[in-house]
């Protein structure tokens, strides 16, 4: 019973949220092209009588699971606060909107990264996209799995094979973009943790830019730069959107360059960690100190992605 209700509650949200930022003219389009509901059967059905009714209507035998997505997609396109303040009660956490780039495991220059298409948000990467990974297939509801990353390799590298010899090649060129050691114990440890047994297992993704400033330090001067963090050290693109970010914290995060803390610095980390967490990503630091003593950082690290991928295990 409580199924029902709580459908019922979502269906009329989303009905109240395209009815109120949705004029009539637009109601038919809006149902059909960014929520991908059918046509309505009933000849009769209109817009101009009742926005809500028109709509809710198309709802009508959606899954909760079906109309958790449509409800997505609706804060993602208005941003309604009713909707997503359901949503949060639902316990339907995560990122709103469609993965469309993610460029990662840069082993060489950093990328330079244009808006070709403002209108449409379509990127490119103008130079040096050779020593950098573009992955730009539709995320599906179960986030990113070692097996998606593995079948996307096979065909951008043009590599044959079984599925565990291409995993280990991909593994390697992922390695290369780590930048010390501590980066490479988190990858190793994840990477043998789960490389036994089904690939069908989250992908830790190495090295991801999550923003880009195509401003120079030298071009800007004593200004300090919009974007704190350009890349996130580790992703992980779990089921129902949810994302995590895992940091790893050497001197330089709190740090100036003579090695004294720097209280600003940090300030700004932080500050952007609370930016991420409200845009719905989860984020965890490791200190560079916890990795130094390998013996003890390993099953540290073990237990660490073992009860994380539990917490995230669709029920």
């Amino acid at each position: 019973m409580a199924l029902a209700v709580t459908r019922a509650a979502l269906r009329d949200a989303i009905a109240n949220a395209v009815a109120d930022n949705v004029n009539a003219y637009e109601v038919a389009d809006v149902c059909i092209q960014l929520l991908g509901l059918a046509p309505p059967k009933n000849e009769y059905d209109d817009p101009f009588a009742s926005k809500r009714l028109y709509v809710g209507a198309r709802l009508k035998g959606k899954s909760i699971e079906e109309l958790t997505e449509l409800a997505r997609k609706v804060v993602a396109e208005y941003g309604d606060q009713e909707l997503s303040v359901l949503l949060g009660r639902l316990g339907a956490h995560g990122v709103s909107g469609e993965l469309k780039n993610l460029i990662f495991a840069a082993d060489g220059p950093k990328p330079r990264i244009v808006l070709r298409d403002a209108i449409n948000n379509v990127i490119e990467v103008v130079e040096n996209a050779q020593y950098c990974l573009i992955y730009d297939r539709p995320l599906a509801e179960s986030g990113l799995t070692w097996q998606d990353l593995v079948g996307w390799w096979s065909e951008v590298s043009g590599e044959d094979g079984d599925e565990r010899s291409l995993g280990l090649n991909l593994y390697r060129r992922l390695a290369r973009s780590l930048d010390n050691d501590a980066e490479k114990l988190v990858f190793h440890t994840y990477c043998k943790r789960y490389s036994a047994g089904s690939f069908d297992v989250p992908a830790l993704v190495p090295q991801v830019y999550l923003h880009y400033d195509p401003y120079t330090r030298r071009q800007l001067g004593d200004r300090p730069g919009p974007l704190v963090r350009q890349r996130m050290d580790f992703l992980l693109l779990l089921p129902q959107r949810a994302r995590v970010v895992l940091e790893i914290d050497g001197r330089q995060h709190y740090a100036g360059g003579d090695r004294t803390a720097d209280p600003a610095r940090y300030a700004a980390m932080v500050s952007e960690d609370r930016n991420l967490r409200l845009a719905g990503y989860e984020v965890y630091r490791f200190g560079g100190q916890e990795l130094v003593d390998r013996s003890a950082a390993v099953p540290m690290l073990e237990a660490f992605f073992d009860a994380l991928l539990d917490r995230h295990r669709p029920a």
